[in-house]
């Protein structure tokens, strides 16, 4: 079976890792598998065993999500999205695909629907059409209108034969964040979590006994970085590991250094490793999206989440809530972040201990491959 994910990550690479999570999947289970990614590159993320094809690629301009940047910081112009969409048409012509899956939309990146509607139409014009899906995760950033939602309704009706939704519809159902319609409840497809396995202990015990700061790939983590230093220095028997990851990673870390001084601070770019340091940590610091939510929920590990809130951005802030009742996790909104509060939430964590850790409901990719087998059976 011939596998395309197609997905654009404009702010942070939470987004690409999931659709890589699929797609390793997809290898494992013996398919060949094409992901194109519209993105800013993220040679930190493993695509091993897949085609991964990089569009011309875009990032957003912070929180605006509606003004899309070029890698040099230009604004996107016509012939650039043009080429990108020209691109990823060939793309689908030339592999002609069993399984087309679209990572968010149509339920978001609606800035890119030219590119996306260009690609689904190439789908459905090949001569074997190939299943269409969609892949959401858990929360999704709720409609500001209702001509929105009726919109996304519209494309999935006149495209999709299924939408993959990466939750337990017992603990996040998709109504949380999204007006489900009957319409639409007739293709959702709910696959539990999309996780990689559990993280083992790291071999050489990294991150041992340390309190592990992380921010995502984007540079909206800064505060998070610069609330840690000054958090690390009331807790000098800790010490406090910040990775720091984007683009831009050498020019933050080399400013956030000069606020160092004395703290037991080790500030470095982001680790492939990092999920083998969570098991071995006194606590983790992070933002509270999909991905790095599942990592802390694998591993056990005491955290402190402060979601991301910018702008109009609530998923993150509903991801936090829902966690907030399990032992050793505190939320901290980005409203209170400071050293002092920091420091204090992540004591209480690190004193409550770890928590008890189940392997259950977190096979969504697996799951996400049988649906499609099955769905590709029928036609």
């Amino acid at each position: 079976m011939k596998v395309m994910i197609v997905v654009t990550h404009l702010l942070g690479t939470g987004h690409l890792s999931r659709a890589l999570t699929l797609g390793r999947a997809f290898v494992q289970d013996g398919h060949d598998t094409f992901v194109i990614s519209g993105g800013m590159p993220a040679s930190q993320l493993d695509s091993a065993g897949m085609t991964l094809l990089g569009l011309p690629p875009l990032r957003s301009d912070g929180t605006d999500f509606t003004r899309l940047l070029t890698q040099t910081g230009e604004v996107a112009d016509a012939p650039y999205l043009k080429a990108r969409e020209t691109a990823l048409v060939e793309a689908i012509r030339s592999f002609s695909p069993d399984v087309l899956i679209t990572e968010l939309f149509p339920f978001g990146r609606r800035s890119l629907a030219a590119e996306f509607n260009a690609a689904l139409k190439a789908a459905q014009n090949l001569p074997r059409r190939p299943v269409i899906l969609g892949s959401i995760r858990d929360i999704l950033a709720p409609p500001s209108k209702p001509s929105k939602a009726e919109r996304a309704e519209e494309i999935v009706c006149q495209f999709y034969d299924g939408i993959l939704v990466h939750s337990d519809p017992d603990v996040v159902p998709l109504d949380v964040s999204w007006p489900v319609s009957d319409r639409l409840n007739q293709r959702l497809y709910y696959t539990g979590f999309v996780a990689p396995k559990a993280p083992a202990p790291h071999p050489n015990e990294v991150g041992k006994g340390e309190v592990l700061v992380s921010a995502g790939g984007g540079s909206v983590g800064q505060p998070i970085f610069q609330a840690a230093i000054k958090a690390a220095r009331k807790m000098p028997n800790r010490r406090w590991r910040l990775l720091v990851g984007g683009q831009d990673a050498q020019e933050r870390i080399t400013h956030l250094s000069q606020f160092i001084g004395d703290a037991p601070v080790t500030l470095e770019p982001v680790r492939p490793d990092f999920r083998q340091m969570l098991p071995l940590a006194a606590a983790s610091v992070s933002m509270c999206g999909y991905n790095t939510a599942l990592d802390i929920l694998q591993s056990g590990t005491p955290a402190v989440f402060i979601p991301f809130d910018d702008g109009k951005e609530v998923e993150q802030s509903l991801r936090g809530k829902s966690l907030s009742e399990m032992p050793a996790i505190e939320v901290l909104p980005s409203k209170d972040l400071d050293g002092n509060a920091l420091a204090r939430a992540v004591a209480k964590v690190v004193s409550a201990g770890p928590r008890s850790v189940s392997d259950h409901g977190f096979d969504g990719a697996v799951k996400s491959v049988e649906i499609a087998k099955s769905l590709v059976e029928r036609t």
